[in-house]
């Protein structure tokens, strides 16, 4: 979840929460949930910056996701991504990581 002061002439994401099946609710920056988030932390934490452009959140969260899904055996074989805003979200795709690491992640020196 996240909550958004609309009383700043710019957008401006104020709170973001994490809120688990038992309803507690955690404030952060980033979150990660899952059997394969720490290596999706990994790559969040060595990529974040408050000053990202849309585009390279969206790659950030897409690499994240790709290095949760191929390293992690439980987690699932697709890389979705959203982008949230103040009018709600958008579907920006939905990729096989198999195709994500032939195609575009295999390489990548990390």
């Amino acid at each position: 979840l996240h909550r958004v002061d609309r009383r700043q002439r710019q957008m401006c994401i104020r709170d973001r929460y994490y809120v688990d099946d038992d309803g507690t609710r955690l404030k952060g920056q980033r979150f990660s949930v899952g059997s394969g988030s720490t290596y999706a932390y990994g790559i969040l934490d060595s990529g974040y910056r408050w000053d990202l452009e849309i585009d390279e959140a969206i790659e950030l969260g897409r690499r994240s996701i790709y290095h949760a899904t191929h390293r992690d055996a439980f987690s699932g074989g697709i890389v979705n991504v959203y982008h949230v805003h103040e009018k709600g979200w958008t579907k920006i795709s939905a990729d096989d990581s198999t195709k994500l690491h032939y195609e575009r992640y295999s390489l990548e020196k990390l």
